[in-house]
């Protein structure tokens, strides 16, 4: 046995650490796999019967391709594309001009308040649907795509896959909802909970502007070994898989999911909670619903770069926002905007 590490090309999120790890372990020869999103490297175990580390790297390849990653052993020199911006920063403030318009309605309250009406978590779960969510759980989507396609049967396993995904938002965002009764928030609280929210889209905002990767190894995620059983459900063959697999995705590590669950935490109260996390999984749907009977990601789009760093900068504002008013709230700043 002999250790190989390559350099993979195409590495995003903690999700493409799962997805690798995942499609590599089970591979003839493989002993171990291990993948490290800070250093965009993968540390495979095995025995390749006398393979050299260009035909091993090839080999993998072809088990994570469909999924947009390359593995090499030379570190290819990651192009920022700082051009993009040229055509994402107008759609950008095309888009955050629009979210303040909807703000001065009072159709959504994603600039200012304590808590997050329904109106606005189905728009944060339609901006998530075309940022961490596209990355995170489309992965999981296209794998149960491909697993199905094999079996002859495609549709439905999709179709109950997004059911469990709905029903599995709901009754676990009411137990969150209602394990935030046992807490009392006055404004030190909703000053913390409006800051950590924040800061958590901040950090996956600049991520997904995919300009400074140092910054990816500061996004939260939800512990590996949750993560792994959705992505073994997607796999699995038994005709309730698909709905484990749709529950399963509220563990997913993707910082939009985990800062609604903070909300969710914050109503103190089961339906609130329930149908918070419920409507913020009805926004992501049609993106991945597009994504699940299309059959094709978007990380291999030729408008893919444009795509995610329009997303990254209207999450980044939209955190800044967050962050600003949080500290309006407690008193630290005056008021900035007359929203």
């Amino acid at each position: 046995m002999n250790q190989y590490t390559f350099h993979v090309h195409g590495m995003h999120c903690a999700s493409c650490v799962l997805l690798i790890e995942e499609n590599l372990k089970d591979v003839g020869g493989v002993q171990s796999v291990h993948a490290d999103l800070a250093k965009r490297e993968v540390a495979v175990t095995g025995d390749f019967g006398g393979k050299n580390e260009d035909e091993i790297a090839a080999m993998l390849t072809g088990y994570v391709k469909d999924n947009g990653y390359t593995l090499s052993r030379e570190r290819q020199v990651h192009d920022k594309k700082l051009g993009e911006f040229a055509y994402a920063a107008p759609i950008a403030i095309a888009l955050i001009a629009g979210f303040v318009l909807l703000q001065k309605a009072g159709l959504v309250n994603l600039i200012q308040g304590d808590s997050v009406g329904l109106a606005t978590a189905f728009l944060i779960g339609l901006v998530a649907s075309v940022s961490t969510c596209l990355a995170v759980v489309g992965g999981l989507v296209l794998s149960l795509s491909a697993n199905y396609v094999k079996e002859g049967d495609r549709t439905k396993p999709q179709i109950w896959f997004h059911a469990g995904r709905l029903i599995g938002f709901f009754a676990l965002g009411g137990l969150i909802g209602a394990l935030g009764s046992a807490f009392q928030l006055g404004v030190n609280g909703y000053f913390t909970l409006n800051l950590l929210v924040g800061i958590v889209m901040l950090v996956l905002g600049v991520n997904l502007l995919d300009v400074f990767h140092g910054a990816k190894r500061f996004q939260l995620t939800t512990p590996k070994f949750i993560s792994r059983h959705a992505l073994t459900a997607s796999r699995a063959k038994h005709v309730f898989a698909p709905i484990v697999a749709g529950v399963a995705t509220f563990f997913l590590p993707c910082g939009f999911t985990q800062a609604m669950q903070v909300y969710a935490l914050g109503t103190g109260n089961f339906l609130s909670g329930a149908m918070t996390m419920l409507v913020f999984a009805l926004g992501t749907l049609p993106m991945l619903a597009i994504l699940s009977f299309g059959g094709s990601g978007i990380h291999d789009k030729w408008y893919a770069g444009v795509f995610f760093k329009t997303a990254g900068l209207v999450v980044v504002t939209l955190a800044l926002f967050n962050v600003l008013n949080a500290l309006v709230v407690k008193g630290i700043i005056p008021p900035l905007f007359s929203f």
